[in-house]
């Protein structure tokens, strides 16, 4: 007696499910900002995480706020980008005006 093996048919290669199915958009799914200045966030952020480890959003939301209590705008943009690459929730309270 033979023994025959037929491997299984996944749906996605059969010709009608291949003109059926939308392609994906493939992209990363953290592309939020464009080129260097992404670039220089994510090395701040890092040396930030490296620094302080996981207090570090809760130290990069301090720094932000006295700044913004110093009047210094673009130091509290820069922290609250910090504190946003390591906790989006935490950034949201921030600018919501929730500690």
């Amino acid at each position: 007696m033979s023994i025959r093996f037929a491997a299984a048919n996944r749906g996605e290669s059969a010709t009608i499910a291949r003109a059926l199915t939308v392609p994906r958009r493939r992209s990363a799914a953290n592309d939020n900002l464009p080129g260097l200045a992404r670039d220089a966030l994510l090395r701040a952020a890092l040396r930030h995480f490296a620094e302080h480890g996981l207090a570090a959003a809760e130290r990069a939301r301090d720094e932000a706020l006295r700044a913004g209590h110093a009047g210094d705008s673009e130091g509290y943009k820069h922290w609250l980008e910090i504190c946003r690459a390591l906790d989006r929730r935490m950034a949201a309270r921030l600018v919501a005006g929730k500690r």
